[in-house]
């Protein structure tokens, strides 16, 4: 069970940049980021924004990351303003930052330490994009045994297929990973009823070119708790 005083919300890369993008369903995502950043707040959970940054002189990129004539990182700029959180849900005074320059929010940046230094267990997580940074970062987060509340209408990618089989992916194999649409888990954090996928075992959802649509269905349907 989710113990909210053990409990952040993790929102990765929800910059300007990819407002800008073609993320599928970005203006939803953003609402309901605005939903649970609203609901942690009033709840007195922490809320961790990760940033992803390119340095200016490209020192630090990864390998074969785009550039420009002049070698400067063509996504995700230092020097520009698209760098900033989307301003919707623009960080607070007392909100935490972390600026990160792989795809892990984990790699290399002060993430772990936040979150052990808040005595943080659990993890509600959202962000862009589903196939690359959010999940590097649940799967790292994983690794370092932190339970994954992932909230599947607040993550989006540029297609909708990489989007349902990259959370597919996550909730085969991700043990403890609990899945939510926006509504529910903040029905859970209001002490609401509401409903939740889990997993059962591992490999269980077997999903294909296919029948990934339908597959990816079964994560709404569950009962109410």
């Amino acid at each position: 069970m989710m113990d909210l005083k053990k409990t952040a919300l993790l929102l990765i890369d929800l910059q300007k940049e990819s407002g800008t993008s073609d993320v599928v369903g970005m203006s939803e995502i953003v609402q309901n980021a605005e939903l649970l950043v609203r609901t942690c707040r009033e709840r007195g959970i922490p809320i961790i924004y990760t940033r992803h940054i390119g340095r200016a002189d490209g020192i630090g990129l990864a390998n074969k990351e785009p550039v420009n004539k002049q070698g400067e990182p063509i996504y995700y700029h230092a020097e520009m303003e698209n760098i900033e959180i989307i301003d919707e849900i623009k960080p607070r005074k007392n909100d935490i930052v972390v600026d990160k320059y792989r795809y892990s929010g984990f790699y290399e940046s002060s993430l772990d330490l936040m979150l052990k230094s808040l005595g943080i267990n659990h993890l509600i997580v959202g962000g862009v994009l589903t196939d690359c940074c959010v999940l590097a970062t649940v799967l790292d987060a994983y690794y370092r045994d932190y339970q994954v509340n992932l909230v599947k209408d607040m993550c989006g990618t540029t297609t909708l297929g990489a989007h349902m089989s990259s959370i597919l992916i996550m909730a085969n194999w991700i043990y403890d990973l609990k899945v939510y649409d926006a509504k529910q888990i903040t029905n859970q954090v209001n002490g609401k009823e509401f409903h939740v996928w889990e997993s059962s075992g591992p490999d269980q959802l077997q999903f294909s070119p296919d029948n990934v649509r339908e597959v990816f269905s079964k994560l709404s349907d569950k009962v109410m708790i």
